[in-house]
């Protein structure tokens, strides 16, 4: 019975470690992006990444915000990501881009019933106003965020 709490006191420690290393992680990228908030004031110009702590507060912030669903494994994925890289960087100070992966935060996933990836969902004033699924051409996924300016 002591050697098997033994070991799950050893997994819990080592659980415990790599919660606080995700949480450090976390707290890096976050004070990055206030950084380079601070340096370019409110022209964000790359994608922001968005937790389930944090998606509340983004959404209401800003008032055009294109929010990627998506994750580390999905091949669709990794392909737009460098498109919505590029608009983000050619709409800074009118729309900012934000990066919810769907595996590290299931809250929002589940509360948006993402059930595909990559999904865009495009927040206007707080409210989602356009749902785009899938891997599009980069004209296709311009001319979505455009109806929105």
């Amino acid at each position: 019975m002591s050697e098997e709490r033994a070991g799950d006191n050893g997994f819990l420690k080592d659980e415990g470690m790599e919660i606080e290393r995700i949480r450090e992680r976390k707290m890096r990228e976050m004070r990055e992006q206030k950084k380079a908030m601070r340096k370019g004031g409110d022209k964000i110009d790359k994608p922001l990444t968005i937790t389930d702590d944090t998606f509340v507060e983004a959404v209401k912030k800003y008032p055009l915000i294109v929010m990627d669903c998506w994750a580390p494994w999905c091949s669709p994925c990794r392909t737009i990501a460098p498109v919505l890289e590029e608009l983000a960087k050619k709409y800074a100070g009118r729309v900012v881009f934000g990066k919810l992966n769907v595996d590290e935060n299931p809250r929002i996933s589940q509360e948006y019933a993402i059930m595909a990836i990559p999904t865009l969902i495009i927040f206007k004033d707080s409210a989602p106003v356009d749902v785009i699924q899938g891997a599009l051409p980069k004209p296709y996924l311009e001319a979505k965020i455009k109806e929105w300016l």
